[in-house]
């Protein structure tokens, strides 16, 4: 039964990376709507320093 585990224990751990990232683009996608829904121009500069800072940094090239 120890095989059975150790087979499923790495296709668990890549389902639960991916569900949470789904949750996580979901959550930001709603943000996203809000905020463009609102009209005070300080929420949308405070929004792209948010997006800017959470962009995946591209990788350095050697």
């Amino acid at each position: 039964m120890g095989w059975l585990q150790s087979l499923f224990s790495p296709l668990k751990k890549i389902w639960l990376k991916l569900n949470s990232t789904q949750k996580k683009r979901r959550g930001l996608y709603i943000l996203y709507e809000d905020v463009k829904s609102c009209p005070y121009e300080d929420v949308h500069v405070l929004w792209s320093i948010l997006v800017e800072s959470h962009s995946p940094s591209l990788p350095l090239k050697k």
